[in-house]
Parts: C-alpha cells; structure tokens; sequence
C-alpha cells in the first residue's frame, strides 16, 4: 500500500474499513460496560454515565497523543526521513508515560469534584469514583497501547489495532459478567469489576502490540541514539498533541454540560441520554475510520508536498461519510426506542435516550463535516485549527444553548433540538471555512518546524 501513489478512493476503502471495525468493536467495547452496568441497577448506570466525562479525559489524551505521533511520522515518513521518522516513534512512548502520570493525578485528584458538579447522588457519586478511581489508575496502559500503534497507523496498517480492539471486546465480555457478579473463587465487585474487566483487557493488547512493533523492519534499526532524550522531538509532539488533546477532551466538557441540564429531570433521564450518547458513538465509526485515513493520507502527501491529493482525499471522505451517515440515521430514527430498550427497561429511561436518539440522527452528516474538518488539518501539522475548532464545539456552543434553555426554562425535548441544531449550524461554518483554505491556502501552508 502506497498512501503517495495509490488510488484515493481504495486507499480510504483500505484504511477506513480496518480502522472502522476496529472503533466499532472499541465502542461495542463501552457499550458492553453501558449493558451491564444497566443489569446491575439504574443507579449504576446513571454512575457509568456520569464517568463518562472523566474516562474521556483518557479518551481524549490518547487520541491526543496517537493522532499528534501518528501525523508527526507519517509526514517523515512522505519525506522519506528514516532519522527523523524513528525519532518520533521513541519519543511519542516517553512522551505518552509522562502524559499518563499527569492524567492519573489530575483523575484521582479531581473525580470526587466532577461527580459534584453533575448534581450527584450520593449512591451514584460512590458508584462512579469505583469505576474511575481503577480506571485512572490504569491509565498508562491505555496511552501505551497507542503510543506503539501510532507508527503502524502511520505506515498504512490499521489492521493490527483493529485485530486488537476485536480482542479487548471479545475479553471484556467475558470478563464483564465475572468480575461484577462473581464466579467461582472470584469475588462479586460490582461497578469496580467493569473497571478491572477494562485495565485487563488493555493490558493484554499492550503485550501483543509490543510483540509486534518489536518485529517492525523500521523498530529492527533502532540504535541507542534513538533512545537518547531529545528536546526538539518533545516539543514538536507537544504542540501537535495538546491541541487535539484539548480539541477532544472539549467533548467532555460539552458531555458535562448537557448532563447537568439533563439531571434537571432526573437520574433516569440522565441514564437514558448516557445509553442514546454511547449508542450515537457507535453510528459515528464510519466516520472516525474516513477520520483516521485521512490523517495518515493527508499526512504522507503534505511530506511530498501532493496538494491535489490532499483535496482528492478531503471530499471524497466528505461523500463517502455523509451518504453513510443519512442512511444509517434514517435506520436509528425509526428503532431508537429498541435500542435503548437493550440498556434498561425502565421506562423513564427509555423514553429520554429514545428522545435523544432520534433528535441526533437529524444531526449525523453534520457530525462527519466536523471530524473530517479535523483530520484535514491535523494531517496537515495545523492541529491549532482543529483546536479552535473544537473549543467552539464544545465549550462556547454547550454554554450558549445551556445559556438558552435555562433562561427558556425549556423542555428536555427542546434541548435536545437546540443542541443538536448548533452542531449542524457550525459544522455547516466549519466547511465553507476549510474550503477557504483549500482554495487560498493549502499550497502556501507551512510545517511545524522540525528537528
């Protein structure tokens, strides 16, 4: 596979399919964690969903992390610099353990904080911190895992992480029910055994994923050098990940807020919006895949300097993510009430995921606009723009329509519209802007300055 040469439309078939499937058995992933959480009580799963916005803050430094390294070498890689490209790859794995003691500090720090700022009940506040306590305490192995993957996704190998994640699923089924019912000699844990069930899991893709870069041709020349401490590939990686580490972790934020007005009618209701978000996560994995092509095709051509191909890639995820989104939500708009059906069969929690669910189907090909603005630019070493892009997602507009609803003292149905008609109001400004710069200056965009 050739990301310089090769047709854009099989390269984003080839990429996108792999990295796909992966995301969407590492969202199947949490849904698992949503269902089972849902069998233990509606307490717990209100629990599972207020963690959401404090696991995310790992969410959104991996992502961080592996996409910052993942452009980073693929541009090295397009520049045909081995040096340069290895650097990179070393570097990203002492950055992500520095990154990840940071994390785990600021969770176990901060949770018992957050949970209050979501106007928590005292059962489901205890509930959560079991869960994100584990978690955060685990985060290193999480930052790991992709920090080692980021050079395979840069070579054009999404396959890999995608056999991974397929495995973390098929584990964390397993282990799901045990750890938190109990089996045998293992005791019952509750919401801390969906936590273990997670940091085990992750962990045995660690192991795998190591075995396999350990094998990589381009690991196979490292020297001592390469392992020598290096400011400049630091820096670099620093100032690639932060923006998009902030650019994700906004989510949370946006997530935070719309739980808060959502508590307004309940921790029923709060259960129901944390199924139907978890479930509209599942619906994005076409576009996260096109997402995560592009970021390594935009990446190696803007090293080889291959503008058109650049553009070719950008609308063609464009097409391809929009036509896959209004078909699948058209298919979710008629069975939302089903699938929330799955999580609970409380009543009040139907209803408020149904609700949500099917307001957002309004909103998916916006959703595609937005991430594949994000790739585009992060391919392009500008990961500031996406930044910004993302604080005005999801910290200025959540805080306007919050702004809106209380001072309308609006219904949860109306609340769910505003936001959902922000988002496709923005992603609609985000485009007309990338085709801007498309046009006047992707040719004249300049690099990040490298070692």
């Amino acid at each position: 596979m050739n990301l310089l040469t090769d047709d854009i439309k099989v390269l984003l078939k080839k990429l996108a399919i792999p990295a796909s499937v992966g995301t969407l058995f590492q969202t199947l992933y949490n849904v698992v964690d949503t269902f089972f959480a849902g069998k233990v009580s509606p307490e717990a799963l209100s629990a599972l969903s207020k963690s959401f916005p404090i696991y995310f803050i790992i969410i959104g430094t991996c992502i961080g992390v592996t996409v910052a390294s993942t452009s980073l070498i693929a541009n090295s890689i397009g520049e045909s610099d081995e040096r340069k490209t290895l650097n990179y790859f070393t570097h990203s794995v002492y950055y992500g353990i520095i990154v990840a003691i940071i994390i785990a500090f600021i969770g176990l720090t901060y949770a018992d904080d957050i949970f209050d700022l979501m106007v928590t009940t005292p059962e489901v506040k205890s509930l959560g911190l079991e869960y994100t306590n584990i978690i955060f305490s685990g985060s290193v192995v999480f930052i790991l895992v992709v920090c080692l993957n980021s050079l395979l996704h840069a070579e054009g190998d999404t396959k890999t992480y995608r056999n991974l994640l397929i495995l973390s699923f098929f584990l964390n089924i397993i282990l799901n029910p045990i750890l938190i019912f109990g089996f045998m000699f293992i005791p019952a844990m509750g919401v801390k055994g969906i936590a273990v069930a997670t940091i085990l899991s992750q962990f045995i893709s660690l192991l795998i994923i190591f075995i396999k870069i350990i094998n990589n041709k381009r690991v196979k020349q490292l020297s001592l050098n390469y392992f020598k401490p290096k400011f400049l590939y630091f820096k670099n990686l620093f100032f690639q990940s932060v923006p998009i580490t902030v650019s994700i972790s906004a989510s949370s934020f946006a997530f935070t807020i719309v739980i808060i007005y959502v508590g307004n009618f309940g921790e029923y209701a709060v259960a129901g919006y944390g199924a139907g978000e978890r479930f509209v996560h599942v619906m994005l994995l076409p576009v996260l895949g096109l997402n995560t092509a592009i970021v390594s095709i935009i990446g190696q051509n803007f090293g080889a300097k291959n503008y058109e191909r650049i553009k070719e890639a950008y609308f063609t995820a464009i097409k391809y993510g929009v036509s896959i989104m209004i078909v699948s939500g058209f298919i979710v708009y008629i069975i939302a009430d089903i699938i929330i059906g799955l999580f609970s069969s409380n009543l009040d929690v139907i209803n408020s995921g149904k609700q949500y669910l099917k307001i957002q189907t309004f909103a998916f090909p916006a959703y595609t606009i937005f991430f594949m603005c994000n790739g585009f630019f992060i391919g392009l070493k500008k990961a500031e723009y996406a930044m910004v892009s993302n604080i005005i997602r999801n910290f200025a507009i959540p805080v306007i329509v919050y702004y809106i609803a209380v001072k309308m003292t609006v219904s949860l149905n109306t609340f769910f519209w505003l936001w959902s008609l922000s988002n496709i109001t923005y992603s609609a400004l985000i485009l007309l802007f990338v085709i801007f710069f498309i046009k006047n200056k992707l040719d004249k965009s300049g690099a990040v300055v490298q070692p």
